[in-house]
């Protein structure tokens, strides 16, 4: 037919990165930026078993039977959840797939609808950098305004500079052995997810080290790219 486009496809977003990296505050920008919509696996299942979808049915019984949600319910409650109208500009996924087995269940659930993964974004870090951000975070206990010892101190040593408490907090597993034992723990498992994603030519890859903005305009550059 004369004047025929080919449809634009909704971008379908995959953000890797360590605990700390940042994934979850540049999903957020995303979110604003393009209208986009973040998905976590967690956050699926919570809402596919508070809509007692079939699939969401299955995945309850499972988890309440202490078992893991298969990768055969998650693609289910993830098809689910991509027909929803407001995933229609796009989507974010943080936390999927973990696996190569769950990538190629993935492809083959787009694939199903004439799409494919636009990208995976690696947020790339510097081990020993990555230690000391997440070593050095603590909280006020009384209005939780977040501070670090390097990048955010408070300006007076020990009291919130909003609320004035000295009650400050450092959650136990913000430390440099628990950093490091999540990094290593990432690298192995995430390791074969690279380089699938390489060989589709689908992987870009960012600095994560960088101020929040600047790591954000480097993903957008990549958003508006595919």
């Amino acid at each position: 037919m004369d004047g025929a486009q080919t449809p634009v496809t909704a971008p379908v977003l995959i953000l890797l990165g360590p605990p700390g990296a940042g994934k979850g505050t540049q999903a957020r920008m995303l979110e604003e930026q393009f209208g986009l919509v973040q998905l976590s696996t967690g956050d699926l299942l919570r809402s596919a078993v508070a809509a007692g979808t079939e699939a969401g049915q299955a995945a309850d019984a499972v988890m309440k039977a202490g078992g893991l949600v298969s990768d055969e319910i998650v693609i289910a409650v993830l098809t689910d959840r991509l027909a929803d109208a407001d995933c229609a500009k796009g989507v974010v996924l943080d936390g999927f797939p973990r696996t190569t087995a769950q990538a190629e269940a993935l492809d083959e659930m787009l694939a199903r609808s004439g799409q494919t993964i636009t990208a995976a974004i690696s947020l790339e870090v510097d081990d020993v950098k990555m230690v000391r951000r997440v070593a050095g975070r603590f909280t006020c206990g009384d209005c939780g305004e977040g501070y670090h010892e390097d990048f955010k101190p408070t300006k007076k040593p020990g009291v919130c500079d909003a609320c004035g408490s000295t009650s400050m907090t450092h959650r136990a597993d913000d430390n440099a052995k628990t950093a490091m034992s999540r990094l290593d723990a990432y690298h192995v498992k995430t390791a074969p997810l690279i380089e699938y994603y390489e060989q589709k030519a689908a992987l870009r890859r960012v600095d994560a080290m960088g101020s929040i903005d600047r790591i954000g305009q480097d993903i957008a550059q990549i958003v508006r790219g595919a």
